[in-house]
């Protein structure tokens, strides 16, 4: 593999994507997206792939926020897939916070030193997996995955962006709440950590889970049961009385 060298200091490529928006095609400039603005880029192999769906994506798209507060305009996910590839990946990764950019031509990755050869897995041409900082166009900071066999994810996850943008930024406790339509005390629930500005994740049971996940993960079986970074907080009156006391 050709060694993959860092950009920092110098401009990203200037390209033009096209895209689908809807029924129709439109054109995406690189250089309306990073002229003054401050962007966090996220680049990997390819949409709806094990890592970049269960981890990359995801993380990024749940400190959204957090980037936001410490002053990113956007975050960009690049990947070296065709434009409805892109779409139907953001959609089922419910990834809205993420603006996905379908670099199907490699012309960015491959000008930003980053296109890969994956053929041994029937890839073709891809994208090295990197994320990085780029301000007014310019590239401040790269954290490039270390060139090893596979697929290496160790540096350019949102934690370590957002670490380097700021040590001290706070970040939100993962929450997941287990629901069922037509429950009023689910809604209750859903409304109180909406009124409290916390972000959740929601099983359906029925869709998502059975009450014998209930029961095996709560020891209940009733809903909603709430978690809160890793805590069994219980039920809609067991939310509003955590709540209460933040």
């Amino acid at each position: 593999m050709t060694t993959l060298i860092s950009k920092e200091g110098q401009a990203v490529p200037s390209v033009t994507w096209p895209a689908r928006v809807g029924d129709d095609w439109v054109q995406i400039s690189s250089d309306d997206i990073f002229k003054n603005r401050t962007v966090v880029v996220f680049s990997l192999p390819g949409a709806f792939t094990p890592t970049c769906s269960s981890t990359h994506l995801p993380r990024y798209n749940e400190l959204a926020s957090v980037f936001r507060a410490n002053g990113i305009d956007e975050i960009l996910c690049i990947s070296v897939n065709d434009t409805f590839v892109m779409n139907a990946w953001a959609a089922n990764q419910e990834a809205e916070n993420i603006r996905m950019i379908a670099d199907g031509n490699g012309e960015f990755t491959a000008g930003m030193g980053m296109l890969v050869d994956k053929n041994d897995i029937g890839f073709g041409k891809r994208s090295w997996r990197y994320s990085m900082l780029v301000k007014n166009g310019i590239v401040e900071k790269m954290f490039i995955e270390p060139q090893k066999p596979g697929d290496p994810f160790e540096v350019s996850d949102a934690d370590t962006m957002l670490e380097f943008i700021n040590a001290d930024a706070e970040k939100p406790r993962s929450v997941a709440l287990f629901t069922k339509p037509g429950c009023s005390f689910c809604a209750r629930a859903k409304g109180a950590l909406e009124a409290a500005g916390m972000d959740y994740e929601e099983i359906v049971m029925g869709t998502d889970a059975s009450i014998v996940s209930l029961r095996a993960i709560t020891g209940r079986e009733t809903v909603p049961q709430i978690y809160i970074g890793g805590e069994h907080i219980g039920g809609s009156d067991e939310l509003i009385k955590y709540l209460s006391g933040k």
